[in-house]
């Protein structure tokens, strides 16, 4: 009951910021309808469910949509956070006023006080995670002071409450070379031509890949959080040969530092299966940290350290691996979002020749567009340095070295959504180089994807 007092105060002090911008607002755009005009001033007197009778009318064939829209939203918020509403019923509401915002944003992401008012709205529906998003968006179109700090007491309620999130996704996807290698059919070895083993050759398919995940938060104290979660992601072809598994497990505190920042120190347990069989374990510890820099600038870091274990005849691969990564993602607009990656991994296998440092970078960029489409890009290189000598792949026996150039293209259609989940096409291009034989490629791949944030 405190929990839920304290929620309505904090929707409470942002609704005044709300109704203020309202008034304080050009209104040249609002319908002239005086059936409109009368139920705005429905809702700017508190008479909610009254607004609502009025606006349901008018909403299926009204010219001004996006006003009645709104006012849809406004009231259908108002109706939720009063005390005398049972859940019940509170859910409805909200889910009436999300419906009703979200189809404003679908043709106009661009307004960002609609925007305010959705990120509300999932917020009082628990849906942080969506409620988060909606919320920096709104920061990065520089909204009024008042309005800003309220915006900031959302978030700070969200990671206080946090407890739970999870994530579920399936895709179809065609690819013109699953196991990334090349499809030259000789190798030479001492000048001389031999001729690759066909299931060493490049190969095709249509998979499916499906992943979920979760997580729940348990608090320890005011600035205590303990993680545990779970992932689970599963590409399967036809045939068994290029089927992939792999669990990843966590558990650790996470610590709020501040009203900015916060820090996790997880145990990570994580597991293979290649082709149906168990194919290596790995165990070790991760530490996240992540800081808003800004209302429009928030930076992640991570570093993590896992002994690894292969099956017994695998067994000279087993070693230490070491990774880190820093990047972040900048809100240049409430449309659109720019996020920028670096890292690097160092494995120690007990078998030198496999031993290898990597590096990468990657960045990207995703813009919300009229008519519900999302489209995002983003360009990713890797450099792999191994250790050990290649003869004979190397021709001059030296160690091999890898080059990846991964540029991939997405369109998310935010309109077409069921149940919470929305079709994204992913188009991938993939060309490695080496200087060892058989392992220069190219590779094209598709995804068609239905993806679900909870």
């Amino acid at each position: 009951m405190p929990r839920l007092f304290g929620m309505f105060i904090v929707v409470l002090l942002c609704h005044v910021s709300v109704v203020s911008a309202l008034a304080a607002s050009d209104r040249s755009h609002l319908s002239s309808d005086p059936r409109v005009k009368h139920a705005r001033a429905l809702v700017e007197r508190g008479r909610f469910n009254e607004a609502l009778a009025a606006l349901r009318i008018l909403a299926p064939d009204h010219p001004d949509q996006t006003d009645v829209r709104f006012l849809i939203g406004l009231a259908g918020i108002g109706a939720a956070t009063r005390p005398d509403t049972d859940d019940e019923q509170r859910t409805l509401l909200l889910a009436e006023a999300i419906e009703a915002l979200h189809a404003i944003l679908i043709n106009r992401p661009d307004l960002v006080r609609v925007r305010l008012e959705l990120a509300r709205a999932f917020f009082l529906k628990g849906e942080d995670t969506l409620s988060r998003e909606h919320f920096e968006r709104v920061l990065a179109g520089k909204p009024p002071q008042a309005m800003a700090a309220n915006i900031q007491r959302f978030l700070s309620a969200i990671r206080a409450r946090r407890r739970w999130s999870a994530y579920l996704g399936l895709s179809i996807a065609p690819d013109t070379n699953v196991n990334a290698v090349s499809d030259a059919e000789y190798i030479y070895i001492n000048g001389l031509p031999f001729r690759r083993s066909s299931n060493a050759l490049a190969s095709s398919g249509i998979g499916v890949v499906g992943w979920s995940g979760g997580e729940y938060q348990y608090p320890l104290s005011n600035r205590f959080r303990l993680r545990v979660g779970a992932d689970l992601i599963h590409t399967d072809y036809a045939g068994k040969r290029f089927d992939r598994t792999f669990a990843l497990m966590h558990l650790g505190p996470r610590f709020l530092v501040d009203r900015d920042t916060e820090v996790s120190l997880l145990a990570a347990g994580r597991r293979r299966w290649l082709a149906g069989s168990a194919w290596s374990y790995d165990l070790g510890t991760r530490v996240e940290v992540e800081r808003r820099l800004g209302p429009r600038l928030t930076a992640y870091g991570r570093a993590s350290w896992y002994q690894r274990r292969y099956r017994r005849r695998n067994a000279s691969l087993d070693g230490p691996l070491f990774a880190g990564s820093l990047g972040g993602s900048y809100l240049l607009t409430p449309t659109v979002r720019g996020d920028f990656f670096v890292g690097a991994w160092r494995e120690r296998p007990k078998s030198e020749v496999w031993r290898n440092a990597s590096f990468w970078a990657r960045v990207g960029a995703s813009v919300a567009l009229p008519w519900g489409f999302t489209v995002g890009s983003s360009g990713e290189l890797r450099w792999v340095n191994y250790e050990g000598r290649w003869a004979p792949f190397t021709l001059d026996g030296s160690s091999r070295q890898d080059r990846v150039l991964i540029a991939r293209a997405s369109v998310l259609n935010r309109a077409l959504t069921t149940f919470g989940f929305s079709p994204q096409l992913v188009l991938v291009y993939e060309a490695g180089k080496s200087n060892a034989q058989g392992f220069e490629y190219r590779r094209n791949r598709a995804e068609l994807r239905v993806v679900r944030q909870f």
